[in-house]
C-alpha cells in the first residue's frame, strides 16, 4: 500500500529564505577581538519612477552643456555690446579731437575780413587795422586784439565778430549817431548822445546843429538834448541849426527857416515830433511854436 503525498503548505505559512548576510570580520580593539560592523557592498541604484542612474547622469550632462552654451552666448553678446560701445566712443572722441585739431590748424586760418554796418567809417582803414588777424586760425582770433584795433575809431559804438569757416571773419559794426557839434577854440567837435567826441574840424560839418548846453556834456541838460535830437524825424532833423538848453526841462530848437521851437523836457518827444510836423505843414509862416504840451501847441 502506497503512502499518500504530503499536503501543500498554505501560502501564509510559506517562509522566505532569509537574505544572506555578509560575513563579518573581526577587528582588534585593545586585547579583545570585537566583531566588526558589517560592510555593505555598493548596490546598483534601483529605478526611481522609471529613471535609472544612467538617465540621471545623462540629464545632468545635458544640463551642464546647456548651461555652458548659455554662458558662452551671454558672454559673446556682452563682448559684442562692449565692442560696439567702445567703437562708438572711439569714433566720437576721434571726431571731436579731429575737429578741435582742425579748428586750431592753418586749415581754418583767416584769409578775408568783411566789415558790415559801416556807412561813415573808412572801410579801408578799418580793414588795415585788422590786417594782423590774417593767417590766424579762427579759433584763436583774439577779441581783445580786435578791440584794441577798433578803439582807434571813435565812430564805432559796438561791434560783433562772426566766424565764417573756413577762411572768413565778419565784423559787424554799429556806428555812433552824431547829434551835433560843440563849438570851441579848437573848432567844431562832432559828438553823439553820450558826449563821445567823434571828430574835430575847423569848420562846421554840414547838416549838424550847434549844441549850446549849460554844464557841458556831463550835465543832465546835455542828456536831455541828446534824447530830443535823436527823436526828431529825418525831415525835421535836417532843418535844425541850433539846440540850446540850460536845464533838462527847457530844450529849445532853432530851425534854418527861422522858426523857434520850445520843446521843454525830453518826455513825450515822439508825440511832440508829430505835433511839430503837423504845425510845419499847417503854419509854414509861423515864427515860433511851443510843443512842450503837445496836446495844446502854441503857435506864434
Amino acid at each position: 500500500m502506497r503512502r499518500p503525498p504530503p499536503l501543500p503548505t498554505p501560502p501564509e505559512q510559506e517562509t522566505k529564505p532569509a537574505p544572506a548576510r555578509p560575513p563579518r570580520r573581526p577587528r582588534d580593539v585593545g586585547a579583545e577581538l570585537v566583531e566588526a560592523e558589517p560592510i555593505i557592498a555598493p548596490v546598483e541604484p534601483e529605478t526611481l519612477e522609471g529613471l535609472t542612474a544612467r538617465d540621471v547622469w545623462r540629464a545632468a550632462r545635458a544640463r551642464r552643456k546647456t548651461l555652458r552654451a548659455e554662458i558662452r552666448r551671454f558672454t559673446q553678446r556682452s563682448r559684442r555690446r562692449r565692442i560696439i560701445w567702445l567703437s562708438a566712443l572711439g569714433a566720437v572722441v576721434l571726431l571731436i579731437g579731429g575737429s578741435i585739431a582742425s579748428a586750431y590748424s592753418p586749415l581754418f586760418a583767416v584769409e578775408k575780413i568783411t566789415i558790415v554796418g559801416a556807412s561813415t567809417l573808412d572801410l579801408a582803414a578799418v580793414e588795415a587795422a585788422l590786417s594782423d588777424q590774417i593767417g590766424t586760425p579762427l579759433a584763436l582770433v583774439s577779441d581783445s586784439e580786435i578791440k584794441a584795433a577798433l578803439i582807434a575809431f571813435p565812430l564805432i559804438e559796438t561791434y560783433a565778430l562772426e566766424a565764417k569757416p573756413p577762411h572768413g571773419l565778419t565784423v559787424r559794426i554799429v556806428e555812433r549817431t552824431p547829434i551835433g557839434v560843440i563849438e570851441s577854440d579848437a573848432g567844431y567837435t562832432l559828438v553823439d548822445a553820450a558826449g563821445v567826441a567823434l571828430s574835430t574840424t575847423p569848420t562846421r560839418p554840414e547838416g549838424q546843429p550847434v549844441l549850446r548846453v549849460s554844464g557841458g556834456i556831463k550835465s543832465d541838460a546835455f542828456e536831455s538834448v541828446g534824447l530830443v535830437v535823436r527823436s526828431l524825424p529825418v525831415e525835421v532833423r535836417s532843418l535844425v541849426s541850433e539846440v540850446s538848453a540850460t536845464t533838462l526841462d527847457d530844450v529849445t530848437l532853432k530851425l534854418s527857416t527861422g522858426l523857434t521851437v520850445v520843446w521843454g523836457s525830453a518826455e513825450d518827444s515822439v508825440m511832440k515830433s508829430q505835433t511839430l510836423s503837423k504845425v510845419l505843414i499847417a503854419r509854414p509862416d509861423a515864427s515860433s511854436v511851443d510843443v512842450s504840451s503837445y496836446l495844446v501847441p502854441v503857435v506864434g
